[in-house]
C-alpha cells in the first residue's frame, strides 16, 4: 500500500482510496482528491510538511498527516 506521502517530486499516480472518516475524509474530497483522479507531486517542503501537488489543472499544499491517508497507485 503505497500512499500520497510516499510518491516521489514529478511523480504522478492515481488515487486508489481514501482513508479517514467524517470531516477530514469529506474536506479531502472537497478539494476534488477523488477515487480515479490523477495527482502530480511538484514540491516536498524540506521536513516533508506539507508536499504540493497538481490536480485537477490547480496546485494545492496537502499536510503529510492528509497526504498519508490517500492510496495511490
Amino acid at each position: 500500500m503505497k500512499t500520497l506521502k510516499d510518491a516521489k517530486i514529478g511523480e504522478t499516480v492515481k488515487v486508489v482510496k481514501l482513508n479517514g472518516a467524517g470531516a477530514v475524509k469529506r474536506r479531502i474530497m472537497d478539494m476534488g482528491i477523488t477515487k480515479g483522479v490523477e495527482i502530480s507531486v511538484r514540491k516536498v517542503a524540506p521536513l516533508g510538511d506539507p508536499v504540493e501537488i497538481t490536480v485537477r489543472g490547480y496546485e494545492l499544499s496537502l499536510r503529510k498527516a492528509d497526504a498519508e491517508m490517500i492510496e495511490v497507485e
